[in-house]
């Protein structure tokens, strides 16, 4: 199912998002005073492009409590706010709910992307 999850969030929606991380990934990267900021791009495409099965851990600490404040006020609510709204309209339907439920997921990594780590589920 994990499978056929990704592979329909890729279909509809989750290339185009991922692929808009990267490019402003690449694009913050440009700069050294940007990479970290380019970094935490890249961690969201990674987790845009195929959401089901993997997990967010938290690896915070004071460095990131401080990062995290100042991406919310420049970049991260915004971020949240969609991924939050698209979460709450696919969860009107049933059908909807497993890709509701991922952005979500996305929506916690936009709004804290420094200190989280993404990392796969395993299924036995």
């Amino acid at each position: 199912m994990r499978i056929l999850g990704n592979i329909l969030w890729i279909i509809f929606g989750g290339f185009l998002s991922a692929l808009g991380f990267w490019i402003a990934g690449l694009i913050w990267c440009i700069t050294v005073i940007g990479i970290p900021v380019g970094l935490q791009c890249f961690k969201l495409s990674s987790i845009s492009l195929n959401p089901f099965g993997k997990e967010i851990e938290d690896e915070g600490g004071a460095g990131s409590f401080l990062l995290n404040l100042i991406w919310i006020i420049f970049f991260g609510w915004e971020l949240a706010l969609g991924n939050a709204i698209m979460g709450i309209i696919l969860c009107i339907t049933i059908i909807g709910i497993p890709f509701g439920k991922q952005f979500f997921k996305i929506a916690q990594v936009a709004l804290f992307p420094f200190g989280k780590k993404v990392v796969r589920k395993h299924v036995l």
